[in-house]
């Protein structure tokens, strides 16, 4: 079976009403459950936080791994994950790497668990 074609974050208000208003198409809920699987893990979901939590809401890699606990590879792994999903975005400055969370990435997916 093919993986399925990721939605962007982005595009999830754009296409899909809140879950409890209407029948979510099965191509959008592949979609959606692969997305939301990077965030189905307590290493991730600890990066996230750390890094929401972190000055200026940005840490380097070199930053995130003592305190998680984790290796370098491991920890380099998970926010690769994190940015090929949408909820973080990374940038380059000599050898180190800086994540953020991306603009608006957690309110797409809270939006389409909303209620309202």
């Amino acid at each position: 079976m093919a993986s399925p074609q990721l939605l962007p974050l982005r595009d999830l208000q754009a296409c899909c009403a809140p879950i409890t208003r209407d029948v979510i198409g099965e191509t959008n809920a592949a979609s959606l459950a692969h997305t939301l699987k990077a965030l189905a893990d307590p290493a991730r979901l600890r990066l996230l936080s750390m890094i929401a939590a972190h000055e200026d809401g940005e840490a380097c890699v070199c930053d995130l791994t003592e305190p998680l606990g984790l290796s370098q590879p491991t920890v380099s792994h998970h926010l690769r994950v994190l940015t090929e999903a949408g909820f973080l975005t990374r940038s380059k400055r000599g050898t180190w790497a800086y994540y953020r969370i991306a603009p608006g990435a957690l309110d797409a997916v809270t939006s389409f668990f909303s209620a309202v």
